[in-house]
């Protein structure tokens, strides 16, 4: 079973493409800050949730269910 459920965390980003990009970014930058603790750099965000997985990808999922992280949309005007 995933947790959390996709079609509540899909309800947050009203599209699934949003969803994809915004999941991908943050497991991204939480991968970031895992593979540079220990050098004392300190440039990334540490995960926003306490979570049980050690899967970048599940703990994106899990701050977003939490609005933790957030999709924001800008319109270009032109």
């Amino acid at each position: 079973m995933i947790e959390p459920p996709i079609g509540r965390v899909l309800e947050k980003t009203n599209t699934r493409f949003g969803l994809v990009v915004l999941a991908a970014r943050r497991a991204r930058q939480i991968n970031a800050y895992f593979n540079q603790l220990g050098e004392g750099f300190g440039s990334y965000v540490p995960p926003q949730v306490h979570s049980l997985s050690r899967k970048p990808l599940s703990i994106a999922l899990e701050e977003i269910d939490n609005d933790k992280v957030t999709l924001e949309i800008q319109l270009d005007e032109a």
